[in-house]
């Protein structure tokens, strides 16, 4: 069983974002890091091998050369081996699932894993969009899954607003991952040494797919509103008049 799981390049969710003079984001103290559900992705990845099926976990990452970092934390993780497109332009949700669809392509896995958003630009959207290009099943925000009758089908139960909802798939299919799945193991200084040796192969982006345009442009960033200290007030009275008349919440 083959299963491909994206990754991307993200800063570090921990970390404070700030922007230069002219709307940029500052990268001089920025960590970047794997989106941290796609790593959930890959540790389920890795949990599914070691319940002892036999599986091969390739990891995919779309941008510049800064990706190769985050591919070799994702074969630190676990992923036996590591497939860069290069490609250096903007991308958006529509680029990317078109370029990850043609590594499907040539890749044929059984399964795509992959978490159900990233954190910098929240789109949720390149799961159910690689899906749809692939004419495959997909299901999305999953917190278990379970693969059934030798990797056939899969088992999924996603969290919904009602509760929890368990459907079933046929594979091969993506899968997009919620926090609840599991939680990613720490990488240690031997696995990251191991990772040195496993193939981490580049692919021009042209030599995959004709690379559709973004639909996507970003015109403006700013940083939010500086948050005005509180106060204490001195009655119910007082509070009422300052939700009333000041912030106008009531």
């Amino acid at each position: 069983m083959k299963i491909l799981v994206p990754v991307k390049r993200v800063p570090d969710p921990y970390g404070k974002i700030r922007l230069t003079s002219d709307g940029q984001i500052d990268e001089s103290d920025i960590k970047w890091v794997i989106n941290p559900f796609d790593e959930i992705a890959l540790e389920e990845a890795v949990r599914m091998r070691e319940a002892g099926a036999n599986v091969e976990i390739v990891a995919v990452s779309v941008g510049g050369q800064a990706v190769s970092e985050q591919l070799r934390t994702a074969l630190a993780m676990g992923a036996d081996r590591a497939l860069h497109v290069v490609d250096e332009g903007e991308t958006d949700s529509g680029v990317v699932s078109t370029v990850l669809a043609a590594v499907y392509e040539r890749e044929s896995p059984d399964l795509v894993l992959m978490g159900k958003q990233a954190i910098d630009d929240d789109f949720n959207q390149t799961g159910q969009r690689l899906a749809a290009l692939l004419g495959l099943p997909q299901a999305t925000f999953a917190s278990k899954i379970e693969v059934l009758d030798g990797g056939s089908r899969a088992r999924v139960t996603r969290e919904i607003d009602a509760g929890r909802e368990t459907i079933e798939v046929p594979l091969p299919a993506v899968i997009t991952v919620d926090l609840r799945l599991n939680e990613p193991r720490y990488v240690a200084l031997p696995a990251v040494i191991k990772a040195r040796s496993k193939p981490l192969q580049p692919v021009d982006v042209s030599d995959l797919c004709e690379r559709p345009e973004p639909k996507l442009t970003i015109v403006k960033r700013e940083a939010p509103p500086v948050r005005q200290a509180g106060r204490k007030v001195a009655s119910v009275e007082e509070l009422v008049a300052a939700l009333r008349d000041e912030a106008r919440v009531i």
